[in-house]
């Protein structure tokens, strides 16, 4: 949502620090020299390399970018998984095709004014009038995206953060009971949409109820 709206300058955090350190490359224009092979076995050993890479103190690297970008469009269903010990551990996609990028370097520009950051959301520094669009895991069972879970805990705490900003703000997630009960709670304004699923870990593609909490 945030690039789609290609604003000159962002901050993109996440807890995940790969994804950040792919976010990071495209901003110096990665171009991904490696194979990119659709096959069971080239992915596991790539995946074995990226494991390999992430515990040799590597994560920061374009290799690293490069090794994840391509693990997380040829893994099972988009999933992007970690175990407890920080060890990438999703098995290989049966796709029939994957049209895979090689040349990162046109969204150089479009990203030239952005920040990347990995860590707690509350760590964030915002301005008074910054818009933020907060898209937290969904509540649902499965939440272990990184070595920790995002628990309920964690989804009261981000909503208190939210409604304590001065800005702007939209948030989305499963349309849960005790989601809307929380952001209806605190005074966002509740929308309803049905919205594909293109990630799953159990390969549901069913639309699924989603919520936008809004604050003006």
């Amino acid at each position: 949502m945030a690039l789609g709206l290609r604003p000159e300058r962002g901050w993109l955090n996440d807890a995940n620090p790969h994804v950040i350190n792919f976010y990071r490359w495209i901003q110096r224009g990665l171009v991904i020299a490696s194979a990119q092979t659709h096959s069971e076995a080239a992915y596991y050993r790539n995946r074995t390399r990226f494991n390999r890479v992430i515990t040799g103190g590597d994560a920061h690297s374009a290799e690293a970018a490069a090794l994840f970008y391509y693990l997380n469009r040829t893994g099972y269903n988009g999933l992007c998984r970690f175990n407890r010990s920080g060890e990438f551990n999703v098995p290989f996609g049966r796709y029939k095709k994957v049209a895979y990028v090689r040349d990162f370097s046109p969204w150089r520009d479009v990203l030239a004014g952005w920040r990347f950051t990995t860590g707690d959301f509350e760590a964030m520094a915002l301005d008074p009038d910054d818009f933020v669009y907060a898209d937290p895991p969904y509540d649902v069972e499965f939440t272990q995206y990184a070595r920790t879970k995002f628990t309920w805990d964690d989804q009261v705490r981000t909503a208190m953060w939210l409604s304590r900003h001065p800005g702007p703000v939209v948030l989305v997630n499963q349309a849960t009971r005790r989601v809307r009960e929380l952001y209806g709670d605190l005074g966002f304004t509740l929308r309803y949409h049905a919205a594909p699923r293109r990630i799953s870990c159990n390969g549901d593609r069913r639309a699924a109820k989603e919520i936008l909490a809004i604050r003006e």
